[in-house]
């Protein structure tokens, strides 16, 4: 097991020694319990500054929340349409990557693996963005906060920690419909919006203070499948390809689209730092006509000299650390606010389905959420499912 994994253990057990410590203030939310539940830490963290920015700009506020409402429907239609195609392709052909999986820091088959790092620091910033938001649109059409904390979603053990934000129910469902979604919508598009900046600081920030520092000059082979074209060249892990044919191979898009030039079949001719090797290319599983080598890759860089010979390592490190996590940012706010808009039970795209259908049909709307939410849950958990077989 690698620090990631022995960090994750350590984070998992100090979360269970605070838990039982802090035990009067905690409350249990059992869905399948023991097996899958909530655990919520209720403090008053942060009511305060959702009051004050409520107060501040109440319009500003109103006028982006229902832009947010706007850009929820279009995100969750758009989550809706991939989820259920790949769903169709797991059925059609079950080697497909699953729409949706678990993102842990273990490496494991069926898991979405992000190192503890950048993982826990991620999850705390998406969470927190994601509440705050709920928090000050629910405060700007007065509606009170009760209270807001930690969470953690338990399976067997509690394993993500999460945020919440309390508000008061009975005065939220008495709201206009407008500002019910306003509400619900809120934190997935702030999740949304926090992507688009995080891709500004990688655009404006990141990339320029990496264009500095390194030369790139290649890309690693991370992970070969086995049996596959590379394995069978007799291609090592941790290679670094410079040379495809007579393409020079600076970057992993320089060199997929350099293989995108050849067909299944195909022998080409590829130059690690150690040797030439003749590969015989497959046909990629998803798609027959493109070429497929069996291995992942990412970016092989090397400090420049003279940035070294200025700055010294640590810099330079401190740099490739903050460009991976700024990745790992993008993802994960991308992902989970789109997933939040997944129209299922409690979560936000549910709790906007619900509101709309029970406002259209106060009879028969809360049984048609129902079935929707019940069918996207079995969706979800067959898709999990397939990750792990």
């Amino acid at each position: 097991m690698d620090y990631n994994g022995i960090a994750a253990i350590i984070f998992i057990i100090l979360m269970v020694v605070f838990l039982y410590i802090e035990r009067r203030k905690v409350k249990i939310q059992k869905i399948f319990f023991p097996i899958l539940y909530f655990v919520m830490y209720k403090s008053k963290v942060g009511l305060k500054s959702m009051d004050f920015a409520a107060r501040k700009i109440p319009s500003f506020l109103k006028g982006l929340s229902f832009l947010g409402v706007l850009i929820g429907f279009l995100g969750m239609v758009l989550i809706v349409i991939e989820l259920l195609k790949n769903t169709f392709n797991l059925l059609l052909e079950p080697g497909v990557a699953p729409g949706i999986q678990p993102v842990l820091p273990f490496e494991a088959k069926g898991v979405f693996f992000v190192p503890f790092v950048y993982w826990i620091l991620a999850i705390f910033i998406i969470a927190g963005v994601h509440e705050f938001s709920h928090g000050i649109i629910a405060r700007a059409y007065k509606v009170k906060i009760k209270s807001s904390g930690v969470a953690f979603l338990g399976i067997i053990a509690p394993l993500i920690p999460a945020a919440f934000v309390e508000p008061e129910e009975k005065q939220l469902v008495k709201k206009s419909l407008t500002a019910q979604l306003s509400v619900f919508a809120a934190g997935p598009f702030a999740n949304i919006i926090a992507a688009g900046v995080v891709i500004l600081l990688v655009v404006y920030v990141a990339a320029p203070l990496s264009g500095s520092a390194f030369d790139f000059n290649g890309v690693e082979v991370v992970k070969i499948v086995e049996d596959g074209p590379f394995a069978q060249a007799g291609i090592q892990e941790g290679e670094i390809i410079h040379k495809l044919e007579n393409t020079r191979i600076d970057s992993v898009k320089n060199f997929t689209d350099a293989l995108n030039e050849y067909n299944a079949g195909d022998i080409v001719v590829i130059k690690t730092a150690e040797f030439a090797y003749a590969v015989e290319l497959g046909a990629h599983p998803k798609n027959a006509s493109k070429p497929y080598l069996g291995i992942s890759t990412k970016q092989f860089r090397e400090i420049k000299p003279s940035f070294a010979a200025r700055y010294g390592f640590f810099i330079p490190r401190a740099i490739e650390w903050l460009s991976g996590f700024l990745y790992w940012l993008f993802v994960l706010n991308l992902g989970i606010g789109l997933f939040n808009l997944l129209p299922l039970g409690p979560i936000d795209g549910g709790r906007m389905v619900k509101a709309v259908l029970e406002r259209i049909s106060p009879k028969k709307g809360y049984k048609i959420w129902k079935y929707i939410s019940l069918f996207f849950f079995a969706v979800i958990l067959f898709n999990v499912v397939a990750g792990f077989l």
